[in-house]
């Protein structure tokens, strides 16, 4: 089963009841929630919920780590064996339409691109312009040539870096990459639906929830690690706010209203994201999809 959907869309707590009903293990597709250091500012399921149904990829990583969806393809690659082996039912649930979209569709393995490297081509790519670039690609790695727009800039350079570290053409490395480790053919895929007012109404007292909750001493402990502010655990919503009020900067009513304004403007890029890049979903309400689910299981 896989359960995606805006955040604040009650994706966990469809989850756990699944998973008790089914026998199942929940598996998070969330790319915050796998921050030990922030269980309540990100909604990761709380000990007592942890509790009723088994749980992985949740908290495992320190906010120190840039985390990636290359390392989250090969932890979930083993929390789905793992499950197999126990013969529980894997339910991956979570907001991270990358994840799901690599776990689909596979992940090409193209190794990282030295910083000289990349450096390299932005500067020649911002000197020389576009167009002298997409002609060197054009000799080195035609076939990514003929894929890429003559004015895609990004692209272009990024093909242009893979094959200059590497001496291999981006189109093999995707060839190569890992295999999707979910049928999507198969699969039973629900995208959770909330009416816009109820679900601002959810991310607005769910926040609240947040603080009253101990958010502000969570996000006091990690600020007090002194981590490098572009870390992704730095940048989860509600923290860089809560860390100027913490400061002193802004009052806890302007520090809440920017962050429900950032959680409400990340649910829209949830919903434009799945949309455009993940056709084949079911989208319900989470009644629904609690029903349809259940009868997958039954199938």
């Amino acid at each position: 089963m896989l359960i995606a959907g805006p955040t604040a869309s009650g994706k966990s707590a469809l989850a756990i009841r699944l998973a008790e009903r089914t026998g199942g293990v929940v598996i998070n597709a969330d790319s915050m929630q796998v921050y030990r250091d922030l269980r309540v500012i990100t909604a990761r399921p709380t000990v007592a919920e942890e509790r009723r149904v088994p749980h992985r990829l949740f908290g495992h990583v320190d906010a120190a780590e840039n985390y990636s969806v290359g390392r989250w393809i090969k932890d979930v690659a083993d929390a789905l064996a793992e499950a197999r082996v126990q013969g529980k039912r894997p339910i991956v649930v979570g907001g991270t339409g990358l994840y799901f979209k690599t776990l689909l569709e596979g992940l090409a393995s193209v190794p990282p691109t030295p910083k000289d490297v990349r450096d390299e081509v932005r500067a020649r790519l911002a000197a020389e312009g576009i167009a002298s670039l997409y002609d060197e690609l054009a000799r080195l790695d035609p076939e990514s040539a003929s894929r890429i727009r003559p004015k895609d800039g990004s692209r272009i350079a990024r093909a242009l870096e893979v094959f200059k570290a590497t001496g291999r053409p981006l189109p093999a490395w995707h060839r190569d990459g890992m295999t999707p480790l979910v049928d999507p053919a198969t699969a039973a895929k629900v995208f959770l639906t909330v009416e816009r007012q109820d679900l601002v109404a959810r991310i607005e007292a769910r926040f609240a929830a947040m603080l009253d909750d101990g958010a502000l001493d969570e996000v006091g402990a990690l600020a007090a690690r002194h981590l490098d502010p572009l870390l992704p655990a730095m940048k989860a919503h509600g923290v860089p706010w809560l860390i100027r009020h913490l400061k002193g900067e802004i009052g806890r009513d302007e520090a809440m209203a920017g962050a429900v304004m950032d959680t409400r403007r990340y649910a829209k890029r949830q919903h434009t994201w799945f949309r455009n890049q993940m056709p084949g979903w079911r989208w319900l309400d989470p009644a629904a999809a609690e029903t349809a689910l259940l009868a997958c299981t039954q199938a």
